[in-house]
């Protein structure tokens, strides 16, 4: 009983994946979530969405999709940082 474990901290950090609505403010995007849920009557999957303005210092396009990871707090409305590009957007 004298052996010690060495305990692994744990981040509990989320992470969305969303696509870029908006590219216009410097050094934020605004991201789009959709998610489905079951309505609890129905049970039709139904679409919600959110919009979350996520922090980069990179520069994405509009239509870009993107994964977002929770964080401290940059500003009143951000709180959210791009961390990585999933799926370029498409040039027509």
């Amino acid at each position: 009983m004298s052996e010690q474990q060495a305990v692994q901290p744990t981040t509990n950090t989320r992470t969305l994946t969303g696509r870029v609505t908006s590219n216009k403010m410097q050094k934020t995007v605004t991201v789009l979530v959709e998610r489905k849920v079951r309505h609890p009557v129905y049970g039709k999957y139904v679409v919600q969405s959110k919009k979350y303005h996520a922090h980069t210092e990179d520069s994405f396009n509009e239509g870009d999709v993107v994964e977002i990871q929770e964080g401290k707090p940059v500003s009143r409305t951000k709180s959210w940082y791009v961390t990585r590009l999933l799926t370029a957007a498409k040039v027509v």
